[in-house]
């Protein structure tokens, strides 16, 4: 054995070897192709600096920043029966399942959260779209319902951040379903004369649109966010014409009355406290407690698509 070629000098190659660049320590902006440091991001709320874009922000963050001192009590998402159809396309439907658990390291594609919002107590319920693209499967559908019925019970306003590409097309008519069930608990929760607020992020569409994330009191919606039932792609080569400029974006739908206010990142917070509290008819806070959210899986361009 020769110990200087086979032992020194990879050692030595080893130390001097450039170390690899993580993959997600720069983010490159979707809409101006700006490359922007990930720290820079994340502290900013996961919005790009120089153009405002707003990245999708997952639920653990969402909670954090929402919640007074990013303190929060988690309802666990029901128990249901998995795969009952035993569907399978190029993967088990099961498979698919236990991925996208290992992934986001959460149990479906909704989560729930009790506490303060400018010492008011809410419940907020947010849909992750890492998660299967944030569809809507009995799992998702339960967990709407608790929440909906637990601030009925509380007597406290629900707030829904809704991000999904529709119903979970493995579970079927199962999934369907579950639109009707969540539309009869919001209607609990309005005979509690409790607030429903609605905050439209990027993209939701199918049958979430088509049900309950537009049957709030009040409908927010972030900048460029997609909102609509059918893709405008699909839209286009249905009825064979051109589409207006920013059709089904927030800003679009705010013109034409389908969303109340078009509210970037940074200003939500303190307006869903307003609104709640007006719809309430609560007392002003006396303190705001902030907390900047951890970091969360970055937006990739296979998911943005």
């Amino acid at each position: 054995m020769n110990w200087i070629t086979n032992v020194v000098r990879p050692g030595i190659k080893a130390l001097l070897s450039r170390k690899e660049v993580p993959e997600n320590l720069w983010i490159k902006c979707p809409e101006s192709g700006q490359l922007v440091f990930h720290k820079d991001v994340e502290s900013n709320l996961w919005v790009i600096p120089g153009s405002g874009y707003h990245m999708r922000m997952g639920a653990t963050a969402r909670f954090k920043h929402m919640f007074d001192n990013g303190e929060w009590t988690e309802l666990p998402v029901p128990d249901v029966t998995q795969d009952p159809l035993k569907f399978r396309d190029e993967k088990k439907y099961v498979d698919r399942l236990k991925d996208a658990r290992s992934k986001t390291s959460v149990k479906d594609a909704v989560r729930i959260g009790i506490g303060d919002l400018d010492e008011l107590e809410v419940v907020i319920g947010v849909q992750d779209f890492d998660f299967m693209g944030g569809s809507l499967g009995m799992a998702a559908g339960e967990a709407l319902i608790q929440g909906l019925e637990e601030a009925a019970r509380r007597g406290t306003p629900f707030i829904l951040f809704s991000a999904s590409g529709g119903a979970r097309m493995q579970e079927g008519i199962l999934s369907l379903m579950q639109m009707p069930r969540v539309t009869v608990a919001v209607e609990r929760l309005r005979e509690a004369k409790k607030p429903y607020i609605v905050v439209l992020t990027n993209p939701t569409t199918g049958g979430v649109t088509a049900s309950y994330a537009m049957l709030g009191d009040v409908h927010l919606a972030e900048p460029g966010a997609l909102i609509g039932f059918a893709g405008p792609r699909v839209i286009e080569q249905t009825i064979r014409e051109k589409l207006p400029e920013g059709f089904q974006r927030s800003e679009y739908l705010r013109a034409h009355g389908m969303v109340d206010r078009v509210v970037p990142r940074h200003e939500l917070r303190q307006t869903l406290s307003r609104l709640a509290r007006m719809l309430t008819k609560s007392p002003a806070a006396t303190t705001v407690a902030l907390v900047a959210p951890d970091a969360e899986p970055v937006e990739t361009a296979a998911a943005a698509e």
